[in-house]
């Protein structure tokens, strides 16, 4: 298939050169020039403009921060591409915008699929992601070979359910992030060295993700900043409107993200994920450094 790429940020590029680096006949594009050279580089043809790309795409991926950017380019995007083509969404989105997208598409022949990651960017970097898709069937089956060059696919039903389990994910996520920055300023101060309680927690019922990957970002003091609190925010804001339209209660999330807009507000939108833990060491007068080599996750 003749794929198009659009979007090559933290995620999108590095899945994007695993696209290219695999063999694919891509082609790509960004607003930023220098992005469309670094995957050029690894094999893919450079496109004109977003038109031009969707115009010649058998198979378009399209992966945006946010759905506003959704909203803005995609419409065109639709429009230029052939009939039978497929659109792959792997923005982190909001559900009804993309059903709305998908009855335009439609109408012009062209599939759809969403498709939301989790695994970061070292996952983007190695092909390690999960793809949360949601769509028909028949379609995931012609992309699957694709999905599977950058990561692993979890199908979740029909058109709509990928962007929900994506946002749950997050969900708990924060939570965790938030849990974490708690936990580990606490054992600080009550005299615990804080190694000895990272090797407890990876090795207790308090394990999760976020303790294996991101508390090395928290001693390395950067807080990881290829994923910002403006993001955090924006799947925050998107899973308090979905439990509003579902009559869902839940009142950790809220106070998750009350404890990611503080950090927002004090740190600046453009700053690192993890930086919500800092509000914990700040209000308590110490902080989690710890001397080591630890692995930058954009560097993986």
């Amino acid at each position: 298939m003749r794929i198009g790429y659009i979007g090559l940020g933290n995620m999108g590029g590095p899945m994007a050169i695993n696209l290219a680096r695999a063999g694919c006949d891509l082609t790509v594009y960004d607003l930023d020039p220098d992005k469309i050279a670094r995957v050029a580089a690894a094999g893919a043809q450079a496109g004109a403009d977003g038109p031009a790309v969707a115009a010649q795409s058998d198979l378009l991926f399209t992966s945006f921060p946010e759905p506003r950017h959704v909203a803005a380019a995609v419409p065109a995007l639709i429009d230029a591409l052939p009939a039978g083509a497929v659109w792959v969404d792997l923005t982190t989105d909001d559900r009804d915008l993309v059903l709305r997208l998908a009855d335009q598409a439609a109408a012009r022949g062209v599939s759809v699929l969403e498709a939301p990651v989790t695994g970061a960017v070292d996952g983007a970097r190695l092909g390690r992601l999960t793809f949360f898709v949601g769509g028909e069937p028949a379609v995931i089956e012609r992309v699957r070979p694709y999905f599977q060059i950058m990561g692993k696919v979890v199908v979740c039903g029909a058109l709509g359910t990928g962007n929900v389990v994506k946002l749950i994910t997050n969900q708990i996520w924060f939570i965790n992030a938030a849990a974490v920055g708690e936990g580990l300023v606490l054992g600080k101060k009550a005299g615990v060295d804080l190694l000895v309680l990272w090797e407890a927690l990876k090795n207790s019922v308090g394990d999760t993700w976020v303790v294996r990957h991101d508390v090395p970002s928290i001693f390395a003091g950067h807080y990881d900043p290829s994923f910002t609190l403006d993001l955090c925010c924006k799947d925050l804001r998107l899973l308090k409107q979905l439990s509003e339209q579902t009559g869902t209660q839940m009142d950790l999330t809220l106070a998750a993200r009350d404890k990611f807009e503080a950090a927002r507000t004090t740190f600046g939108g453009g700053a690192a994920e993890l930086l919500v833990c800092k509000l914990v060491e700040d209000a308590s007068g110490t902080d989690l450094r710890v001397a080591g080599q630890w692995t930058k996750p954009w560097e993986a």
